[in-house]
C-alpha cells in the first residue's frame, strides 16, 4: 500500500477513535475542512508541516503516529 493511502487511514482511524468530524480535525488543526477531506481520501500528498498540524490537532505524537502496525515491516 502507498504511504499516502497508509497515513490517510490512520488519520482518519484515529479521528474517530476519538469522536471527532473531519470539521472538528480541520478545527483543531487550523486547515481547511476539504482538505482534511482530501487528506483522509488520500487524493491529496501532504507535507510534514500540514501532518505536523493534523498530528497537533489529534493530540498524538508522530512517534505515536506511525508506531502502528501499519508502518512496521517485520
Amino acid at each position: 500500500m502507498a504511504i499516502q493511502k497508509m497515513i490517510a487511514e490512520r488519520i482518519k482511524a484515529i479521528r474517530k477513535e476519538k469522536g471527532l468530524t473531519q470539521e472538528q480535525l480541520a478545527w483543531n488543526s487550523d486547515v481547511d475542512r476539504t482538505f482534511m477531506n482530501h487528506v483522509e481520501s488520500g487524493r491529496k500528498n501532504i507535507s510534514l508541516n500540514s501532518l505536523e498540524k493534523i498530528l497537533n490537532g489529534l493530540e498524538i505524537s508522530f512517534k505515536d503516529f506511525f508506531n502502528h502496525r501499519d508502518f512496521l515491516r517485520s
